[in-house]
This record gives C-alpha cells, structure tokens and sequence, in this order.
C-alpha cells in the first residue's frame, strides 16, 4: 500500500487546480456582473428605474 501523504508534487498540483477553480469562479462572477451593469444601463436607458 502507498502512503497518503501526497508528497510535494500532489500539493502542487492540488494548488493548481485549485488555483484554476477560483480562476474561472471569478472570470463568471465578472462576466455575469458585466452582464448585469449593461442590463441595468439598458433598463435606465428606456426609463425603467425603481421608484
């Protein structure tokens, strides 16, 4: 049986992809902020603000 200790190389690679997962995280949390501005813009635009 192995070991479960991963050793140096299984950390890095567990840093990596995690370090991926919050990349594309973010990226989407952007991209839907982006999207939510332009809509809020839109909206404004055609004079359908909240009272």
């Amino acid at each position: 049986m192995g070991t479960t200790d991963p050793g140096p190389a299984g950390r890095g690679k567990w840093l990596r992809r995690f370090g991926w997962l919050l990349a594309i995280w973010l990226a989407s949390v952007g991209a839907l902020f982006a999207v939510a501005l332009v809509f809020r813009w839109l909206m404004r635009a055609v004079g359908l603000t909240a009272p």
